[in-house]
C-alpha cells in the first residue's frame, strides 16, 4: 500500500484524496464487521426460537417468555461486571465464590430460621462489603504483583466458596423468614419478573459507565495497550482495581437474588453461573483480548443460552446432554473469538 500510495505522488505532493477513499473503505468495513456480529446473534436467537416452539407448543407462551426473563436475571447481572473485566483483557473466575460468600451472609444477617440478628438493610451493606473485599483483594493481587488474573481469581474463587462453607457450619439450612421478599425475584411488576427489573437497572448502569465515565474510557483503553495508558499518565492500577471491585458487588448482587429465589442460603448457591457468563460474554462479541465489545453484546448472549438451556428442558432433553451443548458451545465460541487474536494472546502449545 505504501508504494501504491508514493506511485500516486505528483509534483505537489501525496495524493490526499486516494488516501481518504481508501481510509474511508476501510472504515465502512470496520462498520459491517461491527453491525455483523450483534446482527448473527439475532438470527441465531430467531432461529433457536423458532425451532423450540417447533418442538413445544409451551415455548412461546407468556408464562415461559417470564420464565426466561427470571432465568436471565442473574447470569445479566453478573455478565455486567464480567463484561467490563474482559475488555480490560482479563477474566474473573471468581463469581461462583462471591456468590456463596455473599448470599450466606447476608442471609444470615437476615430474618432466617437459624435466628439470630436480623439487621435489615444493613444486612445488604455488609454482604455486599463482602463481596467488595474480595474483589479489591482480587485487584490488588493481580495489579500490584502481577499474577495472572486467570490464577489470582481461581484462588478467590475458592476463598469466597470457603468462607461460605464456613458460614454455613453444620446447623439447618437457613431458610428465609421474611415473607415481603420471599419469592420475590418472581413476582411480576408491570409485566416483567422484579429480579429482571433490577437487571435492567444493572445494565443501564453498565452502559453508563462504560460510555460515559472516566473508568469506562480507561478500560477499553487498557484493553486496546496498557502501555499507552501508562505513558499519558491515566489511573491504570486504580481503574483495574475498581473494575474488579465493580464485578465482585455485581457477583455478590446476583448471589443475593438467587438466595431470595431459593429461598434458603447454600454456599453453591452460584453453581454453573459462570458457565453461562463467560461464554455469553465471549459470544456476545467482547475481545478475550479486551478493548472491545459491549454490555449490550454480552446481554444479547446472555439470552441465546438461557433460550437455548429453557428450550432443551421443555423439549425433554436430559440434563447431561444439556451440559454436553453448553460445554461444546463453551469451546466453539472461545475457539472462534480467540482465533484472530492468538497472537495478541500469546496462545502457546
Amino acid at each position: 500500500m505504501v508504494h501504491k500510495v508514493l506511485a500516486e505522488q505528483g509534483a505537489g505532493g501525496i495524493n490526499t484524496t486516494a488516501i481518504r477513499i481508501r481510509e474511508s473503505g476501510i472504515e465502512r468495513r470496520a462498520r459491517f464487521r461491527g453491525l455483523a456480529e450483534p446482527l448473527s446473534l439475532l438470527v441465531a436467537l430467531a432461529v433457536l426460537i423458532g425451532v423450540f416452539s417447533l418442538f413445544n407448543e409451551r415455548f412461546l407462551t407468556a408464562s415461559n417468555f417470564q420464565n426466561v426473563l427470571t432465568q436471565s436475571a442473574i447470569p445479566l447481572i453478573v455478565a455486567v461486571g464480567a463484561t467490563l473485566v474482559i475488555l480490560l483483557g482479563s477474566i474473573d473466575l471468581s463469581v461462583e465464590g462471591v456468590m456463596g460468600a455473599t448470599g450466606m451472609t447476608w442471609i444470615l444477617l437476615s430474618a432466617n430460621s437459624r435466628g439470630g440478628a436480623d439487621l435489615g438493610p444493613w444486612a445488604w451493606v455488609i454482604a455486599l462489603g463482602v463481596a467488595v473485599v474480595l474483589g479489591v483483594a482480587s485487584g490488588l493481587i493481580f495489579t500490584a504483583l502481577k499474577v495472572p488474573s486467570f490464577i489470582v481469581t481461581l484462588g478467590m474463587w475458592y476463598v469466597g466458596l470457603g468462607i461460605a462453607t464456613m458460614l454455613y457450619g453444620t446447623d439447618l439450612l437457613p431458610r428465609l423468614e421474611d415473607e415481603a421478599l420471599s419469592g420475590w425475584t418472581s413476582h411480576i411488576t408491570l409485566g416483567l419478573p422484579n429480579s429482571f427489573w433490577v437487571a435492567l437497572i444493572v445494565i443501564g448502569l453498565g452502559i453508563l459507565v462504560l460510555r460515559s465515565t472516566r473508568i469506562g474510557r480507561v478500560t477499553l483503553a487498557i484493553g486496546n495497550s496498557e502501555t499507552i495508558v501508562r505513558s499519558a499518565g491515566l489511573p491504570a492500577f486504580r481503574v483495574k482495581v475498581a473494575v474488579f471491585a465493580i464485578a465482585a458487588v455485581l457477583s455478590g448482587l446476583g448471589g443475593i437474588l438467587a438466595t431470595v429465589q431459593l429461598d434458603i442460603g447454600s454456599p453453591t448457591v452460584g453453581s454453573g453461573v459462570l458457565f453461562i457468563v463467560i461464554p455469553a460474554v465471549v459470544i456476545g462479541g467482547t475481545h478475550l483480548g479486551g478493548g472491545k465489545g459491549g454490555i449490550l453484546r454480552t446481554v444479547l448472549g446472555v439470552f441465546l443460552l438461557t433460550i437455548l438451556n429453557n428450550g432443551l428442558i421443555l423439549s425433554g432433553v436430559e440434563s447431561s446432554y444439556q451440559s454436553a451443548v453448553t460445554g461444546v458451545i463453551l469451546v466453539a465460541a472461545i475457539v472462534f473469538a480467540a482465533w484472530s487474536q492468538r497472537d495478541r494472546l500469546r496462545v502457546a502449545k
